[in-house]
């Protein structure tokens, strides 16, 4: 399953690696790629993850989502 996630507030690299560290950390995330310019990531998930939780992990980073499709 593959969720694309619409972020706000990422600037530079150092928020990319934030970003998918932090997507990382959850079990069920098999593969995360982060687009700077789209503002988006990628999020390949080995198993069902509530929005929720992707959402909470983001915002510990300090940054917001703005849609998950």
């Amino acid at each position: 399953m593959k969720k694309i996630i619409d972020i706000e507030g990422m600037h530079c690299n150092h928020c990319v690696m934030k970003v998918e560290n932090a997507l990382k950390e959850i079990e069920q995330v098999a593969k995360v790629k982060v687009n700077l310019t789209k503002k988006q990531a990628e999020v390949y998930l080995n198993g069902d993850v509530a929005d929720e939780i992707l959402i909470n992990a983001i915002k510990d980073v300090d940054f917001d989502v703005v849609k998950i499709s």
